[in-house]
């Protein structure tokens, strides 16, 4: 036993001197919105852990959410002014196309050009850029949706890791594929697929790749202008050379598919210990029927509060609808179970026990938190990966959708009342908590522990298949398949020949025992 104490406490100390020395991490966030939420929790949590945080922040005030006070140094920059105003004219014309059902790819490609020119302006930043090396980060924490990021990462010659803010699918990381039951991201379908889903689902695995040559080709001029040549990186390329691969989902949402070691599913990192709302205590002295449950941020209704309004009306229950009351229309009169807040911690409220129903967006991070609390949903996509979120929602049963096009209050009301009616929606919505909640680690344990990992190992080469350095070609063996089609097609050729030789050897013997 003594020597067994003696082990463990130096097995202790051992792991403290390995943690003991901070890394320095650098995040790069320039998207906004629930992308900034993500990093700027990933960023307080490694800060938390005993690294130093700095986090490279675009500051466009369309952009950034409410902002949060941090405990990490953050490096704010912005485009040109005449810039920032093409950004933010293109950025409205994608969501008015979306908030019209139409969410059109040229007018994405468009808006992605103009990100390409504003990340050619930072890496132009000689001042930004400098400061940065001069760091001397031991390792860049990126995101997938943000290319700009991995050539920053790239730029300051550093090892990074990236994070999937959604799930599988937004872009190609090496991962197999196989099309029978992994679907391709906007093709809507799920792990179970007929005949005829399997047809679409390859033939949409062939548009996903066009698709997202175009996207990645916005920042050619970019990389043609920051990188020499012949040393210039292929997107594509970069994506594939992440250390590891965080996604921001959960079994308990996502269909079962092959995985590689340097992925690590860390769906629920925006999930936070519980605190009482005060502002709900108060509803519910109001309404002790409670409760309906709505995040819908306000900037996707314009054209449709008083439909929306007409749909919560028709429920006997309390309703709390986050949205700023400055932007309230004068003309659309409240029904009297709705309460509107400027805003409320999501996650503290969706873990009250009188909430029976969420109503979303279909944002991952909102999707998790729901699931983290056995909430049901009723779901309006409005665009990029909110359909394939959904969709998987209603492959769980944990909820339904509606499409955004199709929405009547008549039909909101009813798929509202429906999932808080029927016990089997409450009932999966629990058992995917269970799921979520019965990990071995926690999302934070394991992001941290992962990253320490790869910070004592010198990387993550260890974890990567060497898939990820075969081309396309290779992988797919089609160099093998063309080279045994030649063979037998040779073979048969030869085969006939020498066949045809002896037919007519045996037709020439045949005529001179005739003569």
């Amino acid at each position: 036993m003594a020597g067994q104490r003696v082990l463990l406490l130096a097995g202790f100390l051992l792991s403290e001197f390995l943690l003991s020395e901070a890394a320095k991490i650098l995040t790069v966030s320039s998207l906004g919105g629930s992308h900034y939420l993500l990093l700027d929790r990933v960023s307080q949590i490694l800060q938390d852990h005993g690294h130093n945080l700095t986090m490279l922040l675009y500051a466009g005030d369309h952009l950034i959410p409410k902002k949060t006070e941090n405990t990490y140094q953050v490096i704010s920059w912005l485009a040109p002014e005449d810039h920032e105003k093409e950004i933010k004219k293109h950025f409205d014309l994608y969501i008015k196309e979306a908030l019209q059902g139409r969410e059109a790819f040229d007018t994405f490609v468009k808006l992605m050009e103009q990100l390409g020119i504003k990340c050619s302006y930072l890496l132009r930043r000689s001042d930004i850029m400098d400061s940065l090396k001069n760091e001397n980060f031991d390792l860049v924490f990126v995101e997938a949706s943000d290319f700009c990021s991995f050539l920053v990462a790239e730029k300051l010659g550093k090892p990074f890791v990236s994070i999937l803010p959604t799930q599988f699918g937004i872009v190609d990381l090496g991962l197999p594929n196989p099309l029978s039951y992994v679907p391709v991201f906007h093709s809507l379908l799920t792990d179970r697929m007929d005949f005829w889903d399997r047809v679409k689902n390859f033939l949409m695995f062939f548009d996903f790749f066009m698709r997202q040559w175009r996207i990645q080709s916005t920042y050619d001029n970019a990389i043609k202008e920051h990188f020499p040549e012949g040393s210039r990186p292929v997107l594509s390329h970069l994506l594939k050379k992440a250390e590891l691969w965080f996604v921001n989902s959960d079994f308990a949402l996502e269909f079962a598919r092959p995985l590689l070691p340097n992925t690590v599913y860390v769906g629920g990192l925006m999930v936070r210990p519980v605190e009482p709302v005060p502002q709900v205590s108060k509803t519910l002295a109001l309404n002790k029927d409670f409760m309906q449950s709505s995040s819908v941020q306000s900037w996707w209704l314009p054209c449709q509060w008083e439909l929306v309004v007409n749909a919560f009306a028709q429920l006997s229950q309390g309703v709390i609808w986050m949205c700023k009351a400055s932007k309230w229309p004068k003309d659309v009169k409240l029904a009297a179970n709705v309460k509107i807040v400027d805003w409320l911690p999501q996650n503290d409220l969706l873990a009250h026990p009188c909430i029976r129903l969420f109503v979303t967006h279909g944002g991952m991070n909102s999707i998790m938190e729901a699931i983290q609390h056995g909430v049901p949903m009723v779901g309006i996509p409005v665009l990029g990966d909110h359909p394939e979120n959904m969709v998987r929602v209603e492959s769980k049963k944990i909820g339904v959708s509606i499409q955004l096009k199709q929405i009547k209050a008549e039909t909101l009301a009813l798929k509202m009342k429906e999932v808080m009616e029927d016990e089997r929606y409450k009932s999966a919505a629990v058992a995917a908590s269970i799921i979520r909640r019965s990990h071995p680690l926690t999302p934070v344990q394991r992001l941290v522990g992962w990253i320490d990992h790869i910070l004592q190992t010198g990387g993550a080469a260890h974890l990567k298949a060497h898939a990820l350095q075969q081309p396309w070609h290779e992988q797919y063996l089609l160099d093998v398949i063309l080279f045994l089609l030649v063979i037998t097609l040779g073979t048969l050729w030869l085969c006939g020949k020498l066949l045809g030789m002896v037919v007519r050897w045996l037709c020439g013997a045949r005529k001179l025992k005739k003569t």
